[in-house]
């Protein structure tokens, strides 16, 4: 006897349109614990199970990370042209409290660095932050020979300077 009635809850069993569905949303600058609350998709274990076991599906959703950054990055520019009003209010040491309307300039700083922050980890060559590993300065070499005796000049003053119970002083180079 087969059952052709689905099985009530969350789906288990993996399937490309599923997969296809997830990718797409976290593409789209979703976040994978919002696409997992929705009642027709699998819970986050489910799809981090799917990851380990499908490498079709583990490339796939690679991909739409490093889509994700290019979503973050859209939604700051949008976060950043749209004020955002209410209120904030401010309580004074006797108790007072002082409520003022006006732009949410603090929330929204804190929106755009937090995808600022995801979008250089989900894409770092685009959206990281360059390192300088450009050297100044100048290297002097030095022969073995002047190496030696820089060694036995410097132990040389720091037997010298010990303390008592400490080191004595070195010899010196010949």
């Amino acid at each position: 006897m087969t059952n052709e009635a689905a099985a009530p809850g969350r789906p288990s069993s993996f399937t490309k349109e599923i997969a296809d569905v997830i990718c797409e949303r976290i593409a789209n600058g979703e976040s994978l614990r919002s696409i997992c609350d929705d009642e027709d998709m699998p819970n986050k274990s489910t799809v981090f199970r799917w990851l380990r076991s499908d490498a079709e599906f583990s490339d796939q959703y690679a991909r739409a990370r490093e889509a994700q950054a290019d979503a973050l990055f859209d939604e700051m520019l949008d976060i950043s042209n749209t004020p955002v009003i209410g209120e904030k209010t401010k309580t004074d040491k006797d108790g007072k409290v002082e409520v003022s309307t006006g732009d949410m300039i603090e929330h929204r700083r804190l929106q755009i660095e937090t995808r600022k922050w995801m979008a250089g980890k989900l894409k770092p060559k685009k959206y990281g932050d360059k390192l300088d590993l450009n050297v100044s300065g100048n290297l002097e070499t030095v022969s073995e020979d002047q190496l030696n005796a820089r060694i036995s000049q410097l132990l040389g003053k720091a037997g010298a300077n010990a303390v008592a119970g400490g080191a004595g002083p070195s010899e010196e180079a010949e």
